[in-house]
């Protein structure tokens, strides 16, 4: 059994983010010892999968859909597309507004507009989206 901070410096988190990811259901409640958080082992594969999950941008439902939203029988790999290809479709979408973001600040940049109302005026005829 390991202690919360064994665990926490073993996996690269801080303490505290071991008790939200249990209060988040990401990670089973932690047996006590002495009043103290203990953790099986195994809880730091549990940890590096919500790792990488975090890396790919998943946000915690997410992480918890990964971890426990699937049919008890669904492959690793099952979950793993499922959620990446939602997610790769968002960030497409995020990609496109971004754009869109950097098309509209980059036409703003050559504003030589004296008055604010003019600039309105301006946009009004020549909007920017």
């Amino acid at each position: 059994m390991l202690r919360i901070g064994e665990v926490a410096e073993r996996a690269g988190v801080a303490a505290s983010a071991l008790r939200y990811y249990e209060r988040e259901g990401l990670i089973p409640r932690a047996a006590r010892r002495g009043g103290a958080r203990v953790y099986e082992e195994s809880i730091l594969d549990r940890l590096a999968l919500i790792e990488v999950a975090k890396a790919a941008g998943f946000t915690v439902a997410e992480m918890k859909r990964l971890l426990s939203g699937f049919a008890r029988k669904t492959p690793p790999g099952v979950r793993w597309r499922s959620l990446a290809e939602s997610k790769l479709e968002e960030l497409d979408r995020r990609a496109e507004e971004i754009q869109r973001m950097k098309r509209v600040l980059e036409a703003v940049t050559g504003c030589h507009c004296p008055t604010l109302e003019d600039c309105s005026s301006a946009l009004r005829n020549e909007p920017l989206t």
